[in-house]
């Protein structure tokens, strides 16, 4: 058998080779794969642009032969450093945690890695964070919604590539995933004027959240449409917590607003909101219809599981990673504005008063 030769300088990091005793090379996964070192390279960093079924091919391969790339050896060959930032909002958050998660997930497939870190919803902190990042050389950065101006964000995307949720924004090296918050919400109050459900109370964000100022203008205009009462006395503005969405529904049981279902901006205050119907002695769907938005996975286990509008946050996150690689490629990321969608279950029921 040949000498191995392991001196670091000449020899690049290897996998063991199982049952030779051989270190893998990048090389080695090429040729049984029937490709070139190069497309193997660039299907671990996510720039191949080849069929899924090559790519599958040679990532069975790769797993096959245990073949485990040197991150520094990529960066330097590549220019790289195999990092994305990451700025959400507040990384304890259960919303931006799911679409940390999908992030996460489909920068792992390609071997990258995310940097993380929280502006608290402060366009100050924000733009610190944001040249933090760039400072860190990330090859990418992918803004979670927030309060950053589009030409921050514009004057960003021309020194590295960025990928922003939660608006509409088109400029070079730059692109942007919205979801349809007014129709989200015309959903949820269409469903409660199908019950027969006429006064509905609405639970808003702060209006300095685009998606919040989207609700409520989806929310007014279904109220319209469907002739339903609107009276501003139903609307009481919060902060997406729960601590918020039980303050919001004290404020309006103390006030004797009289409403037969609850439209919360979030699932956050949905959970609020159901522990103050609680404690007032108020059941649901009994005494009130509650519908929450976003359908965050606790939503399914609450008691009763809570009637939410649908975004997948956690595949905004993965399509926020997709879109990057996009980007690194240098191709267009096709146009994403993820649709809403009602999931109804046991928080809804018909107006029986």
């Amino acid at each position: 058998m040949p000498k191995v030769n392991t001196s670091v300088s000449r020899q690049p990091r290897r996998a063991i080779l199982p049952g030779s005793g051989q270190r893998t090379t990048l090389t080695m996964v090429a040729q049984r794969a029937g490709v070139s070192p190069s497309t193997v390279s660039r299907i671990l960093n996510g720039t191949a642009q080849v069929s899924e079924e090559k790519q599958a091919l040679v990532k069975a391969i790769i797993e096959e032969l245990g073949f485990r790339p040197d991150p520094a050896a990529r960066s330097l060959a590549g220019g790289r450093t195999m990092s994305i930032g990451v700025l959400t909002q507040f990384i304890d958050s259960p919303y931006y945690g799911e679409a940390l998660r999908g992030i996460e997930d489909e920068l792992h497939k390609a071997n990258y890695v995310p940097l993380f870190v929280s502006g608290h919803w402060n366009e100050a902190e924000e733009e610190n964070r944001l040249f933090m990042l760039q400072e860190r050389k990330v090859d990418g950065i992918i803004v979670l919604t927030g309060k950053l101006s589009n030409d921050t964000l514009v004057d960003m995307a021309s020194r590295v590539p960025v990928v922003v949720t939660g608006r509409q924004l088109t400029a070079p090296n730059l692109f942007s995933i919205d979801f349809d918050n007014a129709e989200g919400a015309r959903l949820a109050v269409r469903h409660l004027h199908a019950l027969g459900h006429r006064r509905v109370a609405f639970i808003s964000g702060p209006l300095d959240h685009p998606d919040a100022k989207q609700r409520l203008e989806g929310y007014k205009l279904e109220l319209d449409f469907r002739e339903m009462e609107s009276d501003d006395a139903l609307v009481v503005y919060s902060d997406y917590q729960e601590a918020g969405g039980f303050r919001a529904m004290n404020s309006l049981l103390d006030q004797r607003i009289q409403f037969t279902a609850v439209l919360a901006a979030n699932d956050q205050m949905a959970y609020g909101v159901r522990l103050a119907l609680h404690r007032a002695g108020l059941r649901v769907p009994e005494d009130v219809s509650l519908i929450g938005f976003d359908d965050l996975p606790h939503s399914a286990f609450t008691l009763p599981p809570l009637t939410s509008v649908r975004q997948s946050v956690y595949e905004i996150g993965t399509s926020a990673a997709r879109a990057m690689f996009d980007l690194l490629s240098k191709v267009k990321p096709p146009s994403r504005l993820v649709e809403a969608e009602l999931v109804i279950r046991e928080s809804t029921r018909i107006c029986r008063r």
